[in-house]
């Protein structure tokens, strides 16, 4: 077999804005203008379409293999499926119902790589109560399932399962009924912030040399002969255009993937299947309860997870067939979640309980006649064309596996030796130093004049970059101060969010930099305007553009609680579809 030449193509003299954004991976105007610059100049190994975990998570293995590599997403990144799950890295326990051992083995390898090496600050334990309701059979069946769920994954990091009685179920969870159980089993899993994570998945793709960017559609495959050469791309914040030259492509789209294998010309090796799934958000105090926990449906299963001061119950699982970017939750889905979770609780929810409400599509592979909630989660990988692959399906948990996957498909295509996946021993930025952080809290609360329990707040969700994040108030001490209408974040988070994370518009800090908008009642309209002047100190918003935003988020807002009031997917969609959107020069996909 003949040897492959060396690649020369990445070789190039770093900018000097290149060399400082590379640090922590820093994604702010000045490095989005340099990051155009090299998608017009330069001649990538790869360039992956989509912003989601999957493609961030291809970037990262890419760079990390030392190849030239490109992302795109045309809006933000995490803004589709990524910021919209149940928010936990888990090996699935219903898939062992379903056999899919490798799956769940995988997964949960996975998680234990998270929690102790790649992601400390990101992910954390969490534990979960599962309510046993039949006598004789149910518990030494389960004990076997979390037995085997226990021990799949290898080294172990978490608590192993823990066997209750009615008794101690219920001063676990005293806000269960006392006719709910005749026992329970608790054991436990762990959850991140998903669109955090991301972006930080992101953040290191970049920080390895990586062109990260968003807003950044693409609107043509370009072709060399019977080849996939590359994409034109179209900035939609100012509407330039320019190609950008690779030797493969890969489609990390999820849900679009359809879409994107139309615009291509090329036919698809497998069909991507939308399954909603609706969470909504209830204050802390209306479950009383020192553990999450999961029920069982008629379908599938139904989670309650701790979530900072509140929690998150979901999920639904159900078709969808409208609009990709903005699926719209239901009276009736969140009618669904309240009649299963009430069914065990003494205390009801109502639906003036509800502070959030949020929907997602999960990408399954298409099946034929059968339920979404009974679809497989594995993904698959195919080099649909010369130069363009695609991979669809796979679970949030499994990114990792899934962007190695990927770039594997796409090495046939990219001349010289490609470097094995590495990204298993790879921290994300943040990790490094985390835990020597996390004993330091105090100190680090009296440098800056912050409250302890403020300091570690920010260590799980930036890890050793606080200091950055710190370093903004040293002449500012303005921004040590609560986003107005949402004190459980400060005004410096806004601020770096825009200046480090990449946010653009002022629906990216509210719904993804920070999840104000499904943390309070107000949905982040109380705090829009105040946000909206911190982001214009760094983008140079003026008083027009600064009002532009805040009444495009508050109109998505709007179509948002008007949406959820609606008796059927057409009605609602119609509602949320109608909301204008924050990047007005978006394409709609060619179908």
């Amino acid at each position: 077999m003949a040897t492959r030449k060396p690649r020369t193509a990445a070789v190039h003299e770093q900018t000097e804005t290149e060399v400082e954004a590379a640090v922590t991976g820093r994604m702010g105007p000045l490095e989005r203008e340099e990051s155009w610059r090299r998608l017009e100049t330069e001649t990538f190994d790869v360039v992956i379409i989509g912003g989601g975990v999957v493609g961030v998570g291809a970037a990262l293995d890419a760079a990390t293999r030392g190849l030239r590599v490109a992302l795109v997403e045309a809006r933000d990144l995490a803004s589709g499926t990524s910021s919209r799950s149940s928010k936990l890295f888990h090996g699935g326990l219903r898939y062992l119902e379903q056999l899919e051992f490798g799956l769940v083995r995988e997964a949960l390898r996975e998680r234990e790589l998270m929690l102790n090496r790649i992601a400390p600050h990101l992910v954390k334990p969490v534990a979960f109560l599962y309510p046993l309701t039949k006598r004789v059979w149910e518990r030494p069946y389960t004990a076997a399932g979390l037995f085997l769920y226990d021990s799949m994954g290898g080294r172990r990091s978490v608590p192993g399962q823990k066997h209750l009685t009615r008794a101690g179920a219920l001063r676990m969870v005293p806000a269960l009924k006392r006719d709910a159980l005749i026992g329970g089993i608790r054991y436990f899993d762990a959850q991140a912030d998903d669109a955090r994570h991301t972006m930080m998945v992101g953040r290191t793709a970049a920080h390895y040399g990586a062109v990260v960017r968003t807003s950044t559609q693409v609107i043509e495959f370009l072709r060399e002969a019977d080849r996939v050469s590359g994409v034109r791309v179209r900035d939609v914040e100012d509407g330039r255009e320019t190609d950008v030259r690779a030797h493969a492509v890969i489609n990390a789209t999820g849900v679009w993937t359809d879409e994107l294998q139309r615009l291509a010309g090329s036919r698809g090796r497998f069909r991507v299947r939308a399954s909603k799934g609706v969470h909504i958000v209830v204050p802390r105090d209306r479950i009383v309860s020192e553990s999450g926990m999961i029920l069982r449906t008629e379908k599938s299963v139904l989670f309650v997870i701790p979530w900072r001061n509140h929690w998150i119950v979901g999920t639904t699982d159900t078709d969808w067939n409208l609009d990709l970017a903005h699926p719209a939750a239901t009276r009736k889905d969140i009618d669904y979640i309240l009649e299963h979770v009430n069914s065990v609780l003494a205390t009801p929810l109502t639906h003036e309980d509800i502070e959030g409400v949020y929907a997602g599509l999960r990408p399954l592979l298409a099946g034929e006649d059968e339920s979404t909630s009974k679809l497989s989660r594995e993904h698959a990988v195919a080099r649909v064309s010369p130069g363009l692959v695609a991979i669809a399906g796979g679970k949030y948990t499994t990114y990792r596996v899934m962007g190695a996957d990927a770039v594997d498909a796409a090495s046939v295509d990219v001349p010289g030796r490609i470097q094995p996946s590495i990204t298993d021993k790879v921290p994300l930025v943040g990790a490094d130093g985390y835990h020597a952080l996390v004993n330091q809290a105090d100190q680090l609360a009296t440098r800056y004049g912050l409250h302890p329990y403020r300091v570690r707040h920010l260590l799980d969700r930036y890890g050793s970059l606080v200091h950055e994040v710190l370093g903004l108030t040293r002449d500012n001490a303005e921004l040590l101060k609560p986003v107005p209408g949402s004190p459980d974040y400060l005004q410096v988070e806004v601020l770096y969010a825009v200046s480090h994370e990449g946010a653009l518009h002022l629906e990216d800090v509210l719904t993804r930099r920070t999840r104000i908008s499904i943390e309070y009642p107000h949905r982040g309209v109380d705090s829009a305007e105040a946000v909206a002047r911190l982001i214009a100190t760094v983008h140079g918003w003026d008083e027009e553009q600064i009002k532009r935003e805040v009444e495009v988020y508050i109109a998505r807002v709007e179509a948002e609680r008007e949406s959820q009031t609606q008796p059927s997917d057409q009605a609602a969609d119609g509602v949320r579809s109608a909301a204008p959107e924050a990047r007005p020069q978006l394409i709609e996909p060619v179908s």
